[in-house]
């Protein structure tokens, strides 16, 4: 799968503002729109653009998209479009059987939410009020509006022994699609939260033993998870988590794990646009590409010298002279967080 000429996710950062105040968040925490957030106007014609590469999933996220008075409007153009739209509200208060229900009726097709603990505090002691309850009221009412609902989940240390029962939920509840969040030292997301890097082998063992239970796995700045599903059963060892996993859920009702892969990586299928327009390779890496209110999104995509790069795998270190640097190519956003390089290898790859 290429992506040289038209990403497959695009994230418009909607907003900064946002009820809660998440430990982990790459933003600051604001209650309020920032000066600068593109208008109603300038949001169409950022859509409209974003229309030329093709039918493309355009992600409203935010901060939280509904502290955004005009969202189902553009979530309602984007759809006019011919765009793929999803949602990722803050699971707050705002977000209710109301709400959905106009999320559905604005023709959005995923909706995803954030779930980061099995017990609600450690979910709210990371989201900063509370939101556990939110979450779960906001995943079942998704399901039941027939949205196709993804949970996201990071793996920090509150969250890495609970992974079996968050798994438990979620296949009791219905969901098919896990997104799990390694974390990158962005924003408010420090260090301290991360696990021992040890630990990364364990999550990847432990979320291939997930995908035998129906349940999508997927990565966000965790791309050697690609490999490791590539190279199953090679490589693969038990642990405690999977240990606890089938004791909750009995055997797997598959034997073998979906070796699929959709090869996105930070700049490469992959790009993000701030509150204010800005232009980065992913919300992760913040290194600005330009401007949406006078640069055009295609032709930044299409021609930034560092996204060339990027697509093409011309990385430094151990990721540049991997034979998966085209399925995985390692997080760029997390080489540029620890050396200042995006093409510089990834420094939590477990291999």
């Amino acid at each position: 799968m290429s992506f040289e000429r038209a990403p497959h996710l695009v994230f418009w950062e909607v907003t900064k503002a946002c009820p809660l105040a998440c430990k982990h968040c790459r933003a600051n925490a604001i209650q309020n729109p920032l000066p600068g957030e593109l208008t109603t106007a300038e949001g169409k014609k950022l859509l409209e653009e974003i229309s030329t590469f093709g039918k493309v999933v355009v992600v409203f996220t935010g901060g939280d998209p509904l502290s955004r008075d005009d969202i189902f409007e553009l979530m309602d153009y984007a759809k006019q479009l011919g765009l793929v739209t999803s949602i990722a509200p803050a699971p707050s208060y705002k977000l209710n059987e109301d709400t959905i229900r106009k999320i559905k009726e604005s023709g959005v097709t995923y909706m995803s939410i954030s779930l980061d603990g099995a017990k609600p505090e450690t979910h709210d002691w990371l989201r900063g009020l509370t939101s556990y309850k939110y979450a779960i009221n906001g995943i079942k009412e998704g399901l039941k509006q027939g949205l196709i609902v993804q949970v996201n989940t990071l793996i920090w240390k509150g969250s890495y022994p609970e992974l079996p029962q968050i798994a438990k939920i979620l296949h009791d509840l219905g969901v098919k699609v896990w997104e799990i969040f390694f974390l990158i030292p962005v924003g408010r997301g420090t260090v301290e939260l991360d696990i021992p890097k040890e630990n990364y082998k364990k999550v990847v063992n432990f979320l291939l033993e997930v995908s035998k239970y129906n349940i999508v796995v997927r990565t966000v700045e965790g791309p050697f998870f690609r490999r490791a599903k590539l190279e199953y059963p090679e490589g693969f060892e038990d642990n405690e988590l999977i240990e606890e996993l089938r004791k909750l859920l009995g055997k797997p009702p598959k034997m073998d794990v979906d070796k699929s892969i959709v090869p996105t990586r930070d700049g490469s299928g992959v790009i993000f646009i701030s509150y204010d327009g800005e232009i980065y390779p992913s919300g992760f890496l913040p290194l600005s590409l330009g401007n949406v209110r006078k640069d055009n999104i295609v032709k930044i995509y299409r021609e930034s010298h560092l996204l060339k790069l990027i697509k093409e795998g011309k990385l430094k270190g151990k990721c540049g002279s991997c034979k998966y640097v085209n399925v995985c190519g390692g997080s760029r956003a997390r080489a540029y967080a620890v050396y200042g390089d995006p093409l510089e290898e990834d420094p939590a790859c477990p291999y």
